[in-house]
């Protein structure tokens, strides 16, 4: 943890494989991580503080990410969506050069 943290930041991995990390000490509740969610994938807490309500929805664009402007939420994408993207395209490519 880093020395100017109170508390550990939260880490939770969704259905797609998709890591939301929340550093809650950071997070003023503004909602605009909310807005600019296309899927609806965040909501605040009763303490009004940004959390990931469905993370089924989420689809790794980082809007929430680059919207924040207190750096309070930051989102890798799964790797089984990455893999299943990627490999196909490369093997297709490859028939085509030979």
């Amino acid at each position: 943890m880093k020395k100017f943290l109170k508390q550990e930041p939260v880490s939770s991995v969704g259905p797609k494989g998709h890591k939301h990390t929340i550093i809650r000490q950071f997070c003023k509740g503004c909602r605009i991580c909310v807005e600019f969610c296309p899927t609806g994938t965040l909501d605040l807490d009763d303490r009004f503080k940004v959390k990931v309500a469905h993370p089924e929805k989420c689809i790794a664009c980082r809007m929430c990410e680059l919207r924040c402007p207190d750096m309070a939420i930051f989102v890798e994408k799964g790797s089984r969506d990455q893999g299943t993207k990627g490999s196909s395209g490369g093997a297709e490519k490859d028939k085509k050069r030979s």
